[in-house]
């Protein structure tokens, strides 16, 4: 008898490796894996594998939406592109360098070129939201590519995504600031499924306006040991309350576009 196992990101398929560019000729294997190929993980994770075709420089965030066609071609998620009956999901993330591990946590700028990726389609993963109201269950697409919307009710003209709830319009957490520092450490209510994420916009005593989260350290066993910021504190805090926007913490069901509103 023959017993499946799921590949997870420690052994098998890798779903925060970014393979490309893959170029004709050049001796360099791709895709690795069939496209479709589906990679397991915990608390109900799924990624599946996609080709990415970009034609000019992008930089892929954790937390961006994407959809992709029947043969698994993949594309940002925009209104005005998004094709009613196409799954989507989001992009979990780059893997991350030797010294860290524990979960994905990074942005990625790639140059024009063939990419394969692995788009998360199930379980608990950041996602994108340009608004979030207290309903939390409306979930839809925007102009701006790889950005989703959570208003209280359906927008007229964007395109509903089924099978998606976030977890809060925005979520609180405690760090030590330091003057003069990007880096907020001793936290706590973080978590590497829960959040906060890349990107998000965070704001609290000594933290300047515009602020959002640009990095993310993991401790070896996989805990978030620091968190990096898009500028430094402007004061000494210790404990002091953060709050992030804009990246929430979304539970996807093998999400797709459903309908035009």
């Amino acid at each position: 008898m023959t017993i499946a196992t799921s590949q997870t990101d420690r052994l098998g398929a890798n779903p925060f490796v970014v393979e490309g560019p893959i170029v004709a000729g050049s001796g360099i294997p791709g895709p690795n894996f069939a496209l479709g190929s589906v990679s397991g993980g915990p608390k109900e994770s799924e990624w599946v594998y996609c080709q990415l075709v970009l034609a000019s420089q992008t930089t892929l965030q954790p937390g961006q939406w994407f959809q992709w066609t029947r043969d698994y071609v993949a594309s940002l998620l925009t209104t005005a592109a998004a094709v009613v009956g196409q799954r989507c999901g989001v992009f979990a993330g780059a893997n991350q360098a030797p010294t860290q591990s524990g979960g994905p946590a990074q942005a990625i700028t790639l140059a024009a070129g063939t990419y394969y990726i692995w788009l998360q389609r199930n379980g608990q993963a950041p996602a994108l939201v340009s608004t979030a109201t207290a309903a939390l269950v409306v979930a839809e697409t925007t102009a701006t590519a790889g950005l989703a919307n959570a208003p209280a009710s359906a927008t007229v003209s964007s395109k509903a995504i089924a099978n998606v709830n976030f977890a809060a319009a925005n979520q609180t957490f405690t760090a030590t600031t330091v003057n003069g520092s990007a880096v907020l450490s001793a936290l706590g209510s973080v978590s590497p499924e829960g959040g906060p994420f890349i990107g998000a916009a965070i704001a609290g005593t000594g933290i300047p306006g515009a602020t959002t989260i640009s990095g993310i350290t993991y401790t070896p066993s996989g805990t978030v040991q620091s968190i990096t910021m898009s500028a430094n504190a402007t004061a000494n805090g210790t404990a002091i309350t953060v709050t992030a926007t804009g990246v929430l913490e979304a539970t996807l069901m093998r999400p797709f576009l459903s309908k035009v509103n």
